[in-house]
């Protein structure tokens, strides 16, 4: 009971929030709270400050917090090795992923790896880009997903697959093929139109920059946003036009709400990819699900 306890804790320290943290163990909110009292009780000093929001660790919660931290990788560690004996998948998968793995990648995977898997307590955090590589950086995820990984630093990276890259446009548009999708069109086209864009400090915006810089194409950035469905929803409004991966688009483009050109022969792809600590060997549960992933995008 006690290291649940400690579990609770180091849960509402990283997401700043007894609300999230209950929700990831799947607990109430008061249990959270009490787990946290509890430990609270017995080393006779306040760790978390309530009083403020987003709650934030004292003084002696961070030192517990970071304490704890190492313990419970310890423990998790010597857990795995006994239950790779008879190849048991347990234990505990904290995985975060951009916006748009999530809502189109993921779903499905999910589902068949928690039906597969069921001693597996697996939960996953659509992120912010940044936020995805720094919580594996703080230890509170396992597994990232993201688009354009690079191996460098703290990160190992298992790459897992490529998605072509589209221009994408309201269905009005001058340039918009009649069935939808089938479209092919060389970059040439966006000259000098408005264009929605990611936000520049993300990598994705950064490499389409140089690809229209290839293409000699300047366009108009009229919004920038950190996900595709903040952008798809402006592409719809008739704000402009947009690059954006095509597994993203299949429903819009089947409803008839966007087109889509390909960029003839533009070699335009964003590659996705697993990242995790270089130091930090992958569970078991994170190769399944690594696996799961690989099996069910097969193709793509």
């Amino acid at each position: 009971m006690h290291l649940r306890n400690v579990e609770l804790f180091c849960e509402v320290a990283s997401r700043s929030s007894f609300s999230k943290a209950a929700e990831a163990h799947q607990v109430s909110q008061s249990a959270a709270s009490q787990a946290v009292q509890t430990l609270e009780d017995r080393l006779g000093t306040v760790l978390i400050d309530r009083s403020q929001r987003p709650l934030s660790l004292t003084m002696a919660g961070q030192i517990y917090y970071d304490g704890c931290r190492h313990l419970l990788e310890t423990f998790r560690q010597v857990e795995e090795q006994v239950f790779a004996i008879n190849d048991r998948v347990t234990g505990r998968l904290r995985v975060a992923a951009i916006y748009s793995v999530g809502l189109i990648e993921m779903a499905e995977s999910v589902t068949e790896y928690r039906d597969t898997y069921p001693e597996v307590s697996l939960s996953v955090d659509y992120l912010h880009p940044d936020a995805v590589s720094q919580r594996i950086l703080d230890g509170d995820a396992d597994l990232g997903i993201v688009s354009f990984p690079r191996a460098a630093g703290e990160f190992t990276v298992v790459p897992w697959l490529e998605q072509k890259m589209v221009i994408v446009l309201p269905p009005g548009h001058p340039q918009a093929p009649c069935n939808g999708s089938d479209g092919c069109r060389s970059p040439e086209v966006l000259a000098g139109e408005p264009f929605v864009g990611f936000c520049s400090d993300l990598r994705i915006r950064r490499q389409i920059d140089r690809w229209l810089k290839t293409a000699g194409v300047s366009v108009d950035v009229v919004h920038e946003f950190d996900n595709c469905e903040h952008i798809k929803r402006a592409v719809e409004a008739g704000s402009g036009v947009a690059i954006l991966p095509e597994p993203t688009l299949r429903s819009e483009v089947a409803r008839g709400s966007l087109v889509t050109l390909d960029p003839g022969t533009a070699d335009w792809k964003r590659p996705l990819g697993f990242i995790h600590r270089r130091n930090r060997q992958l569970t078991t549960a994170a190769q399944r699900f690594i696996e799961k992933l690989e099996e069910t995008t097969d193709g793509q």
